[in-house]
């Protein structure tokens, strides 16, 4: 089975995985004002959603400023999320804290060994190496649900509303994604999936900053994606960018925050599959480029 065809697979498989995931139980309050979460990639997504939903009393954060800040968390309860539980950050980290635990679907990985607890993800997949979705999500629904109870409603109509739309959307090679505070960590995983899938240049940014910073960069055609329900304000910008020629995808989102994450979760995975099999590619850009998976490899593991 080729990388795409992985892909695609593992994507179909998440309305059945949402049906019977295994919610955790949340941290305390006071407990939460304690607690740092970390990761790398899409791990660190997982971990800005747990800050978002606990409406910032925990702390997302890099895994290497903490190890380079080790008084950061010598009194901290810490979650180090990593899928392989082999990132050597995370696992030289780990052993400073207060407490470490290992959101990570290895149970007998070096992080696993290096922390104090371990919550283990077992979401299915191909056993092919692919870029991450069913795995992310997964990921991510711990960590949310860590910080806060969730009910996850019609996965099934979500996922299929969000493939339907997403064939309607036409995407140029430079994209910026955009989202608020609670949206921002799907406008880094959108940016992400385009990265892996198609090597595209893809920026992410919250939607105050993109108006000061990322749009002086833009050109007419590229693409603005906005992750957010329609407002006034983001209303008025994507009108001005139309008027300029670049290209707007604003989709309309749940009004409930755990349906929104799902519906960019799930549009993100559409967008970079759809690019991909209308390029007719049959291999994550990711997998195919050797000689830069090497560097990454060399530098996480």
């Amino acid at each position: 089975m080729n990388t795409i065809d992985a892909f695609e697979k593992d994507i179909h498989l998440q309305v059945d995985f949402l049906k019977s995931f295994k919610k955790q139980k949340p941290i305390s309050k006071s407990l939460q004002k304690n607690t740092i979460f970390t990761g790398s990639g899409d791990s660190l997504i997982s971990s800005l959603l747990a800050e978002s939903f606990s409406d910032g009393l925990i702390k997302a954060m890099d895994p290497l400023d903490l190890y380079k800040n080790k008084h950061l968390i010598k009194s901290k309860h810490v979650y180090f999320v990593s899928i392989s539980g082999n990132t050597i950050t995370n696992i030289k980290t780990a052993k400073f804290a207060k407490k470490s635990i290992a959101i990570t679907s290895k149970s007998d990985s070096r992080l696993a060994k290096a922390s104090d607890g371990v919550i283990l993800l077992n979401s299915p997949n191909n056993d092919v190496f692919t870029a991450g979705s069913l795995s992310f999500l997964e990921s991510a629904l711990t960590c949310i649900s860590l910080v806060k109870p969730i009910s996850i409603h019609k996965p099934d109509v979500l996922f299929r509303k969000t493939k339907c739309y997403s064939k309607k959307i036409k995407i140029s090679k430079k994209v910026y994604v955009l989202g608020n505070l609670l949206t921002y960590p799907l406008a880094m995983f959108c940016a992400a999936k385009f990265y892996e899938v198609m090597g595209y240049d893809v920026h992410y940014s919250r939607i105050e900053q993109f108006s000061h910073m990322e749009l002086f960069s833009a050109k007419s055609g590229d693409t603005v994606i906005i992750f957010e329900e329609k407002n006034p304000h983001n209303k008025q910008l994507a009108k001005n960018l139309k008027k300029i020629g670049i290209n707007v995808v604003h989709p309309n989102l749940p009004s409930e925050k755990l349906s929104q994450i799902l519906y960019c979760t799930f549009l993100s995975q559409f967008l970079a599959l759809n690019e991909a099999k209308k390029k007719r590619k049959k291999d994550c850009h990711f997998v195919a480029a050797k000689n830069i998976r090497n560097v990454s490899n060399q530098m996480i593991y």
